[in-house]
């Protein structure tokens, strides 16, 4: 398998990606490769200060990056040789089988639309992440690929997180949500009461009914699905939160429980592991023709790697074929 990672785009590009590509070989079968897609010579010499085999790491030249605040559709237009724009490019030509990145994820979501088109039966693309909590992962789709929706959208948006959650998370009939502001069924504007019509009479899916956004944490649902725009404010919310509410933990266990720092700092340490983004690699751009990956813009090079690992296992799931199998046309759907 040949995996493209954009080496220009992130918080932390070029280090962290092409740190991330050298140690990736800890999840690479034997003849897998990974391509850095970026300005060459910086990436050579980024290489040179990593330690470590690079057989497995290959060099695609080009000096256009898209910035992360720049507008996705015009960036690509402007920069058609932009990193973002030529790994979709490669992917589409076959020379690599998925495509990771940590820069500007609109622009990501347009090449992927753009050059690999969509699943066959696909209306719309959805970012699904996968967010840890006590008991089982939950999925959320879609966090921002989408900010326009229809009730068609979500509705795929239910079906394929349940396929992924099923085969990547090994649950075997996740409960889907759908995101409202209460469970009762009279509850959600015109987007979720139609949404809801269609989630409850598809019989591949587990609908539960309405949640709200507290649901998340309360092993409610294993898929929660919502437009891409409310998405993303869930998905910044549960960041900002859960660093806030764990360094406010710690500091009031430090001044309370002095003899106990010791324990205490290992303890925060393994709960940041255990709910580190990083840990989880990225969010697939499930529905389109490819395999994506949109790792947050802030990833270091243990996120870079596992977005590897997470892209590998995507292709081993055989994830598209299975969500083509259920949301091909002659099911009844109509791509819209």
């Amino acid at each position: 398998m040949r995996i493209g990672i954009d080496a220009m785009g992130g918080d932390r590009a070029p280090d962290e990606q092409v740190k991330g590509a050298v140690a990736a070989r800890e999840v690479l079968d034997e003849g897998d490769k990974v391509l850095l897609i970026g300005d060459e010579s910086v990436i050579r010499k980024c290489l040179e200060d990593c330690p470590g085999t690079h057989e497995h790491v290959e060099i695609r030249h080009t000096d256009q990056k898209i910035e992360m605040g720049e507008s996705p559709v015009e960036a690509l237009r402007a920069k058609p040789t932009s990193s973002i724009a030529l790994m979709a490019e490669l992917h589409r030509d076959g020379q690599i089988d998925a495509c990771i990145s940590a820069g500007n994820t609109g622009a990501c979501v347009a090449a992927a639309q753009m050059r690999l088109r969509r699943l066959r039966g696909v209306h719309r693309p959805g970012i699904a992440i996968v967010t840890p909590t006590f008991w089982t992962p939950v999925a959320v789709c879609d966090v921002g690929a989408n900010v326009n929706c229809r009730p068609s959208h979500l509705h795929q948006y239910g079906v394929m997180s349940s396929i992924y959650l099923r085969v990547m998370c090994n649950i075997d009939s996740p409960r889907v949500g759908l995101l409202s502001i209460g469970q009762e069924d009279a509850k959600g504007n015109t987007l979720v009461k139609e949404t809801r019509d269609l989630l409850k009479n598809d019989s591949n899916i587990r609908f539960i009914g309405n949640v709200e956004g507290r649901d998340l944490f309360r092993d409610v649902c294993d898929v929660i699905i919502c437009d891409g725009f409310v998405g993303n404010v869930v998905l910044k919310l549960i960041e900002g939160m859960a660093a806030s509410v764990l360094e406010g933990m710690l500091r009031e266990l430090a001044e309370s429980m002095p003899s106990q720092a010791k324990a205490i700092l290992q303890a925060s340490t393994d709960l940041r592991g255990k709910y580190d983004y990083n840990e989880y690699g990225g969010a697939p751009l499930l529905g389109v023709a490819g395999i994506c990956i949109i790792c947050h813009g802030a990833s270091n090079h243990r996120g870079i790697m596992n977005a590897v690992r997470v892209a590998k296992d995507f292709a081993s799931y055989h994830v598209n074929e299975q969500i083509t199998k259920l949301l091909s046309p002659d099911r009844g759907t109509r791509d819209e």
